[in-house]
C-alpha cells in the first residue's frame, strides 16, 4: 500500500480501536487501494500482520485452515481475507472457545457480508467497519461534519460576502477519493483507474465469483458510470450490453461486492412498497466515474450534463462515508413519486427522516425546494429536516427545518 495514504487522516480510526476493545473479530472492509493496510499497520503496529497476497501464507491457510488458525498468535491481522473463505469456519470455532476481544482483525477488498457462507460463519461474532475512499473532508482535513450537523439540528443561516461558484467543487468530484491518483494529472489518473479496474477484474473477481467473460464485466461498469445517479433498469442494461438480464444482475452483484457500485433503494413510508420501487445506481467513487466518462475539471464550465449525475454520486458517497464516523445507525435511500418529484438522498434513523437535495447551480429558485417539501409531507411528524446542497456560498432558510447549504460545507 502506498505511503501517500498516511498523509490523510482517516476519521474511522477511533471506531476501529473501539471495536477491537470489546469484540473478538473485527472486519475492516473497503475497496482495494483505499488504505486499509496502511491504516492497520500505522494505527496498530503491535499486532502480528499477515497478508494473503503472500502466496506462501495463502497456500498454508488453504491447505490446513484449522491448523493455520491454531498456530496464530493471540492478536493477529489477516489482510485480504476474501481470498481464503475457508478460514472463516476455523475462526468461528476458535472464537467460540476463546472470545477474548481483539483476537482477529480481518481486512477485505470484497464485501464479505454479501457472501452467504461468510455471513453465516461470522454472525454474532464480528463487528464490521467500512473504510471508504477518502472523503473530501479527510482530503481537506475538515474539522466539521455536515451529516452530524444535519442529524443534530445544528444548521443555521449564514450569509457570506463571497459570491459565485465554489471553485474547488469540480476538482473534488474529478479527483475522487483513491489516494494514489489524487496527485496525478488527468491523463495519468485515467491510466491508473484503467489499470486498477483491469487488476480487479482479472484477479479479485476470481476470489468471489466465476464469470465467463471479463470484458462483459468491464463494459457493464463503463455503462453504469455513464448512468450513475439514474434509476436502475436491468432490462435496458441487458439490451445495451446484449447479455441476458440474469447475467447483468450477477455482474452488478459482483461490482457491489467489490465496492465499485452502489444500489440506493427507493424510500416510501410504507415499508412493503419499497420493494417494488426502482433503486438508483451509483458509482461509489466520483474519480473513477469521471475517468470512465473521460471528464476533467474544464468540462464543468462547459455545462456538461454528465457532471450533474456525477455530483449526485459524489454527494451520496460523502454522506455515507461520514455516517461511518458516528454511531448513528443510519439508512440511506432516495425518493421519487408518480409526479417525478425527487429527493436525491433520504436519511433515516429509526423512524426519523431527513432529506438531501443536490443542485449543481450557484443560485436557488423557489421551486428547487419542492422535493424536500413533498418528502416532508410524506414523512409527516417523522420528518426532522432537509438541506438543498448547491454550489453557491450562502446558507439560508427554505422553510421550516429546510435550508439551502453551500456544497463545500461537506468538507469545511
Amino acid at each position: 500500500m502506498d505511503d501517500k495514504t498516511s498523509l490523510y487522516p482517516r476519521n474511522i480510526s477511533p471506531s476501529l480501536t473501539d471495536a477491537l476493545a470489546d469484540t473478538p473479530v473485527v472486519c475492516l472492509l473497503g475497496p482495494r487501494q483505499v488504505g486499509k493496510t496502511t491504516l492497520v499497520q500505522t494505527d496498530l503496529p503491535d499486532r502480528t500482520y499477515l497478508t494473503f497476497d503472500d502466496i506462501s501464507i495463502l497456500t498454508a491457510a488453504k491447505q490446513d485452515p484449522v491448523g493455520f488458525i491454531a498456530a496464530l498468535p493471540d492478536q493477529v491481522t489477516l489482510d485480504e481475507i476474501q481470498r481464503v473463505p475457508e478460514l472463516l469456519p476455523a475462526i468461528k470455532s476458535s472464537v467460540d472457545k476463546n472470545r477474548q476481544a481483539g483476537r482477529f482483525l480481518l481486512t477485505g477488498s470484497a464485501n464479505l457480508l454479501l457472501l452467504p457462507q461468510v455471513s453465516e460463519s461470522l454472525a454474532g461474532r464480528v463487528e464490521v467497519i467500512y473504510l471508504h475512499p477518502l472523503s473530501e473532508s479527510e482530503k481537506q482535513r475538515g474539522k466539521d461534519c455536515l451529516l452530524s450537523d444535519l442529524i443534530e439540528g445544528k444548521i443555521v443561516q449564514q450569509i457570506s460576502s463571497e459570491q459565485g461558484v465554489i471553485a474547488s467543487l469540480p476538482e473534488a468530484i474529478v479527483s475522487g477519493g483513491y489516494p494514489e491518483p489524487i496527485t496525478r494529472n488527468n491523463a495519468r489518473a485515467r491510466r491508473w483507474y484503467r489499470q486498477y479496474l483491469n487488476a480487479i477484474i482479472q484477479r479479485d473477481v476470481k476470489d468471489i465469483a466465476a464469470i465467463k467473460d471479463e470484458n462483459e464485466l468491464l463494459r457493464l461498469i463503463e455503462i453504469v458510470a455513464y448512468r450513475t445517479g439514474s434509476l436502475l433498469n436491468l432490462t435496458s442494461l441487458s439490451n445495451d450490453l446484449d447479455i441476458v438480464r440474469e447475467t447483468v444482475e450477477k455482474y452488478l452483484l459482483i461490482l457491489e461486492r467489490l465496492f465499485l457500485v452502489r444500489r440506493l433503494p427507493a424510500w416510501h413510508r410504507n415499508q412493503s412498497k419499497r420493494l417494488v420501487k426502482s433503486a438508483k445506481i451509483h458509482i461509489v467513487d466520483s474519480g473513477l466515474a469521471s475517468a470512465l466518462n473521460r471528464l476533467n475539471v474544464d468540462d464543468w464550465n462547459s455545462h456538461n450534463t454528465e457532471f450533474g449525475a456525477l455530483l449526485e454520486s459524489f454527494v451520496v458517497q460523502q454522506f455515507i462515508c461520514q455516517a461511518g464516523w458516528f454511531d448513528y445507525d443510519l439508512h440511506f435511500s432516495h425518493y421519487r413519486d408518480k409526479d417525478q418529484i425527487e429527493v436525491d438522498l433520504v436519511i433515516e434513523q429509526d423512524r426519523d427522516v431527513w432529506g438531501v437535495e443536490i443542485k449543481r447551480a450557484a443560485t436557488i429558485q423557489a421551486k428547487d425546494g419542492a422535493g424536500l417539501k413533498r418528502l416532508s409531507n410524506q414523512a409527516g411528524k417523522c420528518f426532522k429536516g432537509g438541506i438543498l446542497l448547491y454550489s453557491g456560498n450562502n446558507c439560508f432558510s427554505l422553510g421550516e427545518n429546510l435550508y439551502a447549504v453551500p456544497m463545500d460545507w461537506l468538507w469545511k
